[in-house]
């Protein structure tokens, strides 16, 4: 299984566009051979045509900065780079290839910005789960990723699970699960599953801050 983890930087380009990339962030997934990207610093109103055009099924979850969503989108379709991340934000779950049978996210913190983590089960009984964690300080990063593992091990049970994303930190712990692979502050980890290969780095052009890292997992043995 190829899980993704990919920042979106609400939806910019480095250097600036200057315009709305949902066509470009929507080519660019399409592209990539992935079966669940798990995707942070979305756009609220993206998911759904970011599934649609790689074939995939979305469920989402509110980040901050969504007040006023209506007003904030028009602005941010027109102007994305005045209004960075005050365009709103989201974390997304795409998966290609098998039916989502649940979807429950948990709430990390408020302050000093509302930070959730989401996660769907698989039609095979695999969690997926999606967070991106507290920058700083990292004792505040540290403590979104235990209540990251602790919502995600309740969800699952026993079942074999994942956590990727955005997780703020070079060496990322979530108590329950291990390490997979990583690139930066964004990781993959799981219960039951072990990494198959290197992680790939596929090339995003100028869009994001963040490069998406690619790891392909299969069930541990025993």
């Amino acid at each position: 299984m190829r899980i993704l983890t990919w920042n979106l930087y609400h939806g910019r380009a480095e250097p600036p566009a200057g315009r709305d990339l949902l066509p470009e962030f929507s080519a660019m997934l399409a592209s990539w051979e992935w079966d669940v990207a798990l995707l942070q610093e979305v756009p609220p109103w993206w998911p759904v045509p970011l599934a649609r055009a790689s074939g995939a099924s979305a469920r989402m979850a509110l980040t901050s900065r969504n007040e006023l969503l209506p007003l904030r989108r028009w602005v941010a379709e027109r102007w994305p780079d005045l209004i960075k991340s005050g365009g709103g934000g989201c974390n997304a779950i795409l998966v290609r290839g098998q039916r989502i049978t649940e979807h429950r996210r948990a709430r990390l913190r408020w302050r000093p910005e509302r930070r959730v983590v989401h996660g769907v089960r698989l039609e095979d009984g695999t969690w997926m789960a999606n967070v991106h964690a507290q920058v700083r300080p990292h004792t505040e990063t540290r403590k979104d990723l235990a209540r990251t593992g602790a919502a995600v091990l309740g969800w699952a049970g026993g079942a074999p699970a994942i956590v990727g994303g955005d997780l703020n930190i070079p060496h990322a712990e979530v108590p329950g699960f291990t390490h997979l692979d990583g690139r930066g502050v964004d990781h993959v980890l799981g219960r039951g599953f072990t990494a198959e290969g290197r992680r790939v780095v596929p090339d995003r052009g100028p869009l994001s801050d963040h490069p998406p890292v690619l790891v392909t997992v299969r069930p541990a043995q025993g």
